[in-house]
């Protein structure tokens, strides 16, 4: 029986697609005179900004890279982000039914704490676990592993919802049911099918409220 519910932030919980994206299209502007591949981008959402920054642009130190992207995401991203439809009436309906529940997510503290007391959600969750409380990010399962010990529960008693497919290795590496939102930036439309073996999320909910009928 799911008693703890664990919800990713961006791009499951926020819409904070727009000022990532803008956040990555200043960095390739200001190394290289140009705009990077969209696609590409998208594909390295929910990895450690670091991990993706390294990755990406190898001719400049990773400290470089961070701060240009961390320097204009910090300035815009309380007027860029949003909440997607339904979020905040599927959370009060989560909390009202006594379910233990947190954020585990790969962004820093304080904007996390920043989007989430924009639009007053900080009372619908018990903890809220950043990329700093954890040694590894996702898909390592150490950032769910804290949020479980912090709330006390089992990995067999809780499920992760997320948007990406860090999120649900993150999950599955945990020992936690996982749930793909099909309002994914990077996997909309997918079904379990077109995840290789093991990899597949255990549920897809394509509204908000179908995750009441889950757990």
């Amino acid at each position: 029986m799911i008693d703890t519910v664990i919800f990713d932030f961006d791009g499951t919980i926020m819409d904070t697609n727009d000022v990532i994206i803008g956040s990555w299209q200043h960095v390739y502007k200001t190394l290289r005179g140009e705009e990077g591949d969209l696609k590409y981008i998208l594909s390295t959402f929910g990895e450690p900004l670091e991990y993706s920054m390294g990755n990406s642009f190898p001719e400049v130190s990773v400290d470089e890279s961070v701060k240009i992207y961390r320097d204009w995401h910090r300035e815009r991203f309380l007027d860029m982000i949003k909440l997607f439809p339904g979020i905040t009436e599927m959370l009060q309906e989560v909390k009202s039914r006594g379910y233990k529940t947190a954020i585990a997510s790969s962004r820093l503290r304080y904007t996390l704490h920043q989007g989430l007391e924009k639009y007053d959600l900080m009372k619908y969750f018990d903890t809220v676990v950043a990329v700093e409380d954890a040694e590894n990010g996702k898909p390592a399962p150490d950032i769910v592993l804290k949020t479980l010990d912090i709330l006390d529960s089992s990995s067999e008693n809780s499920i992760m919802v997320g948007d990406s497919r860090l999120d649900i290795l993150c999950a599955r590496n945990a020992g936690v049911s996982s749930v793909l939102v099909g309002w994914s930036a990077t996997l909309a439309g997918k079904t379990k099918e077109d995840f290789a073996p093991g990899e597949a999320p255990d549920f897809i909910i394509q509204t908000p409220k179908e995750l009441l009928d889950i757990i």
